[in-house]
């Protein structure tokens, strides 16, 4: 019989559990309109579609899941990345309440199959009806310290887009500040992995943790290019010196009320993101108020559109 909900988390959910939780997952979303064949002046024009990642509201999602996901529906949201359910929810019944909510797959966070079952992600694939699958990247990876670990790791993401590209997935990286941190020898890991990696492996940048990196996230999208086909759009103070692998961090801000310059990455990932992903690590008062103001800047200010 499954827990209550409520018992299940009577305290915030730091991302370590969170991710314990959150099992492998897959994402899908064909590239809108056919942009890989258009010029560039034809792919500025075609916007991006909007969702937002569930960790955001993980401790909403503890104490009331159903309730959680209408909210998310009420403020206009039309896909969701989805990362875990509570212990006792199956990807199957995780994907009938989303359905009951009005709400489509965009995106989920995987556990990266490394010496494991790659089956699996076929399974969710067929679960969530995705083609991409993304390594959420949480925890940092001592690898990343070096060049022969970061090396070994470019092996690993391979061999899992191998797989995928035979099964006809998509295998994707997500970021935080050490890729864009660390040295590993004399080059930054992100430059070894946009050097060594599979072309067909793409990224989905998270703009905030490239901040935080004290890099600018609108010169990295236009480095890396076609490489970048989702973004993670957050906002807040990016402080630096927020990088303790404990958490919590810094409170983050409605997209657009932080220090981020959102219309700079908006105008450098235009023509490769297709997927524009609103997430708060952190928030202080009402997450669904500040969810609001985000999906309305994104929205209004022609960013992104709805799928």
């Amino acid at each position: 019989m499954m827990k209550s909900l409520s018992k299940l988390h009577s305290k915030p959910i730091d991302r370590r559990s969170f991710f314990k939780l959150s099992g492998m997952g897959v994402l899908g979303a064909a590239l809108p309109f056919g942009m890989a064949a258009c010029s560039p002046a034809d792919r500025e024009k075609v916007l991006p579609y909007l969702s937002m990642q569930l960790y955001t509201v993980r401790n909403e999602i503890a104490r009331d899941l159903q309730g959680t996901l209408r909210r998310l529906a009420e403020i206009g949201f039309t896909h969701v990345e989805t990362a875990f359910w509570p212990e006792g929810v199956s990807h199957r019944e995780g994907v009938g309440y989303l359905r009951d909510a009005g709400l489509s797959v965009s995106s989920i966070h995987a556990e990266l199959p490394e010496n494991g079952d790659k089956n699996m992600l076929l399974e969710l694939a067929e679960t969530y009806g995705s083609n991409k699958i993304i390594w959420h990247g949480w925890p940092e990876d001592p690898r990343y310290s070096s060049y022969d670990g970061t090396m070994e790791l470019v092996s690993v993401y391979n061999d899992v887009s191998d797989f995928a590209r035979a099964n006809g997935l998509e295998f994707g990286l997500h970021n935080h500040w050490w890729e864009f941190r660390n040295r590993a020898g004399d080059r930054i890991p992100y430059q070894i992995l946009a050097d060594e990696l599979h072309e067909d492996v793409f990224f989905q940048v998270d703009i905030y943790w490239v901040k935080v990196a004290r890099l600018d996230p609108a010169a990295i999208i236009r480095e890396l290019g076609s490489r970048v086909k989702m973004l993670h759009v957050k906002d807040g103070p990016a402080n630096p010196d927020d990088v303790s692998a404990t958490e919590p961090h810094e409170p983050m801000t409605a997209v657009g009320k932080g220090t981020l310059d959102i219309p700079s990455v908006m105008e450098a990932a235009a023509g490769y993101a297709e997927w524009m992903v609103i997430e708060m690590d952190e928030v202080e008062g009402d997450v669904f108020a500040k969810l609001q103001e985000s999906f309305n800047y994104m929205i209004q200010n022609n960013y992104a559109t709805l799928k």
